[in-house]
């Protein structure tokens, strides 16, 4: 039997690595739940310190750093993350239990951001302001300009642990803020291998701080730090809410969960749909906030998409992430199939059909679709974050719409038609961030902006948008009377 390789990580706070004198945990493989990692829990005097390191490295060096100097780091890193790709390939693989060929798609999407990042810093501006449209500005002259913030708190989750790490790394470097990075505890060794593509690249040492550990033992200190200036946070909504309750004055964007409607009108392209939904359900065990969890489908079609929805899911390949034939990999945890597994039980205890699927063997759940399912099942209305798709019928287009819109949650929905004037008004009346026609709710560009409303989530993601918000706007004004200009 192979001996797996067992990698020791700690929190890096101004450039060393803390790997003694602290708390141990295990990072596993959830396919084979083998131990493949070993990180050195940060305790609240390293984010104390991690945060110090931040303010002081941002004063001294990231706050007067010209903006061709970040765009070079960053493109640099861009470079150097796309020549190790099939290094974070395996790795996303052995910790994330993400499929390789999913794993490549993270990791280009990941050297994208870093070049979207890189162009950006470029691109900072303000603008004039016209002071004589008010009465008394005749002889003035203004202008704004965007400034850095100073530390950013970025906390991360397991299933994109590359790229949505770098979704807040990158802007805030653009920026010229400096970042402490707090990844997810099931997922932190990708964190250590990007913190070497910078350093490789240049930037300078303290401009960007891990601290390694659980959430619950080391979010309240970070959040609530009085030189943090902005909070970033990707993850559940409990946890959301309160980062934002515990973060009083600061800056704060939250991309948080959802139960993303897709709805299939009867004039759409079913073929091109079933492509794309059993893509939008299923990509990493549907571990994604956008997968497609109610589907709507107007009557006339139903049965007919259903069959063949159900048997393109019946293709898909489960295994182990590495091998390049797999299509469906495990789930995080074996905890959280069992609950994946327990929703899919109690929706059939409570009248639902089990089309495909339903089954779970340790951390692998069979690709599942649902029907005849009600609103209030847990399936339906809560974030299942599972590959379980549900099945549901409507008749008109108001119908769908109020069906759609009856959730806490609203943050990217798909509709699938023909008729462009439906696609606008759809467009129009889905209480969610984004919409896509034609398209499932999973999509994302990493240029566009991405973000929620009701429980989803406050603030947009995207690199242009997030380095809006990484500044502030500063007004300069010149008294100009007596002068020739």
């Amino acid at each position: 039997m192979k001996t797996v390789e067992v990698i020791v990580c700690g929190s890096i706070i101004a450039g060393k690595e803390i790997v003694s004198d602290r708390k141990e945990l295990s990072v596993t493989n959830p396919f084979t739940n083998e131990i493949i990692g070993q990180i050195f829990c940060a305790t609240e005097e390293d984010v104390q310190e991690a945060v110090e390191i931040a303010d002081q490295v941002y004063h001294s060096t990231m706050k007067q750093m010209p903006a061709y100097e970040r765009s070079r780091i960053l493109r640099v890193a861009a470079d150097l993350l796309e020549s190790r790709g099939e290094e974070f390939v395996r790795l996303l693989a052995m910790e994330a239990g993400k499929p390789v060929r999913e794993g490549r798609v993270e990791v280009k999407r990941a050297v994208q951001v870093l070049r979207f990042a890189s162009e950006g810093a470029k691109q900072i501006k303000g603008e004039q302001i016209p002071m004589d449209n008010a009465i008394g500005g005749e002889h003035q002259i203004g202008f704004s300009k965007r400034v850095p913030l100073g530390v950013v708190a970025a906390i991360t989750p397991f299933n994109f642990p590359l790229n949505l790490a770098l979704h807040k790394i990158a802007p805030a470097i653009a920026a010229g803020n400096t970042v402490v990075l707090k990844p997810a505890e099931k997922t932190p060794l990708t964190a250590g291998l990007v913190y070497k593509i910078f350093q490789e690249a240049g930037l300078p040492e303290g401009a960007f701080n891990i601290i390694m550990g659980p959430g619950s033992e080391l979010g309240e200190a970070l959040v609530t730090h009085k030189l943090v200036k902005k909070v970033t946070f990707t993850g559940s909504g409990p946890v959301g809410w309160q980062i934002k309750n515990l973060a009083y004055r600061k800056k704060v964007t939250l991309e948080l969960g959802s139960n993303a409607p897709n709805i299939i009108f009867d004039d759409a392209d079913l073929e091109s749909a079933v492509s794309s939904i059993v893509r939008g359900g299923y990509t990493f065990a549907g571990q994604a906030c956008v997968s497609v969890q109610r589907l709507y489908v107007q009557r006339g079609i139903y049965d007919s998409l259903a069959e063949q929805l159900v048997a393109a899911v019946k293709t898909l390949t489960p295994g182990d992430p590495l091998d390049e034939a797999t299509m469906i990999g495990p789930m995080i945890t074996e905890e959280a199939a069992i609950r994946a597994e327990a929703w899919v039980q109690e929706a059939v205890d409570q009248g639902a059909d089990i089309l495909c699927g339903g089954k779970r063997e340790g951390a692998m759940v069979e690709p599942t679709i649902l029907a005849n399912v009600q609103p209030s099942m847990k399936v339906v209305c809560a974030e299942v974050f599972a590959p379980i798709v549900s099945l549901i019928p409507f008749d008109s287009e108001e119908e769908v719409i109020r069906a759609a819109n009856d959730s806490e949650y609203g943050l990217q929905a798909g509709v699938f038609t023909n008729d462009i004037n439906r696609g606008f008004r759809m467009a129009d009346c889905l209480e969610t961030g984004g919409v896509w026609i034609n398209e499932v709710s999973v999509l994302r560009y990493d240029h566009m902006p991405y973000g929620g409303v009701k429980s989803s989530g406050i603030g947009k993601e995207g690199i242009q948008y997030a380095i809006e918000d990484m500044t502030d706007i500063k007004f300069i004004g010149i008294n100009v009377r007596g002068r020739t200009i």
